[in-house]
């Protein structure tokens, strides 16, 4: 482990995603030290990203979540300073932060994803109701964790639901509802693990659900037949490739009743909590979570 040479664990920040990113980090930081690595807390909002320079790191371990940690701002920092680290790079981390673009470039390249709206102040609140059929998702095009999401189940509830995400972002989305479950799949190293299905006790998996409640269920291997669960990570794999990602994320994806896949996001920094799907998918192929760490700070890289 004396390869890796002091390691920064950049963990909390200033994002909405701060304590959850704390979570994740503290995590992580054990796991790394557990295994020998001379690892440390750095939080940017407590000092300047010079320190990392000035303290003698040599490596980092980005588990920021939300702009800043996870939109290319962090990264552009790092390369500048030449210090290698986790995860995507700037163009793909700033894209992947965007879950409009995002959808832009899959759309582009003929991947399937949900039918979508932009809604700003002068949208057809209505019209687009009507078009997209209820219920409808609407969320922030820039934040995580559910943060600033609703989901509208009721005819005249989308332009207060516009204005609950604008209060987080500029870009607002519209989206379809697709009703057949919610999945998740994990590439590592540019390898597609066990998808895993998700179902919240709550309406839809917010918040709450992804950090705290204890009635969210995780089934991995998520049940999906050998041929259809083959499929999704080939498609995981293909959305993880045309974002440029590289490293690590999690593609988020969508199943309709008739088995159609629908690309939903991807998240270029995984959360490593106590409730986080990357770690569980790992542990289904015989990755420990503490393996998983060492493994994705061993691909830190600079340019």
């Amino acid at each position: 482990m004396k390869q890796f040479g002091k390691v920064a664990v950049v963990m909390g920040g200033s994002s909405a995603e701060r304590e959850v990113s704390l979570m994740s980090g503290n995590g992580v930081l054990a796991a790394l030290q557990s295994k020998g690595v001379d690892a440390h807390k750095f939080d940017p909002s407590e000092k300047p990203l010079s320190a990392l320079q000035t303290e003698g790191f040599a490596r980092v371990f980005n588990i920021l979540h939300g702009p800043f940690g996870e939109d290319g701002t962090l990264q552009g920092a790092l390369e500048s300073m030449a210090i290698p680290y986790t995860g995507c790079g700037v163009m793909a981390s700033a894209i992947c932060m965007d879950k409009w673009r995002t959808k832009l470039l899959w759309k582009g390249a003929g991947l399937p994803i949900p039918d979508f709206e932009l809604l700003n102040d002068d949208s057809d609140f209505d019209a687009i109701e009507a078009r997209l059929g209820l219920p409808i998702f609407v969320k922030p095009s820039t934040e995580g964790s559910s943060i600033g999401v609703t989901k509208v189940k009721e005819h005249g509830g989308l332009k207060a639901a516009y204005e609950e995400a604008r209060q987080y972002d500029e870009i607002v989305i519209a989206e379809q509802f697709i009703g057949g479950g919610e999945y998740t799949c994990a590439v590592i190293d540019g390898k597609a693990y066990p998808t895993i299905k998700i179902e919240p006790a709550t309406e839809y998996y917010d918040y709450q659900a992804k950090y705290f409640r204890d009635d969210t269920v995780y089934r991995c291997p998520s049940g999906l037949a050998a041929n259809v669960e083959q499929r999704a990570r080939e498609l995981a794999l293909q959305a993880f490739r045309v974002l440029g990602c590289r490293g690590w994320a999690r593609i988020d994806f969508l199943m309709d009743e008739q088995g159609g896949i629908y690309l939903l996001e991807a998240n270029t920094n995984p959360g490593m909590t106590s409730h986080s799907l990357v770690p569980m998918a790992a542990r289904a192929e015989g990755l420990s979570y503490e393996d998983l760490c060492v493994q994705v700070l061993a691909a830190a890289h600079v340019g």
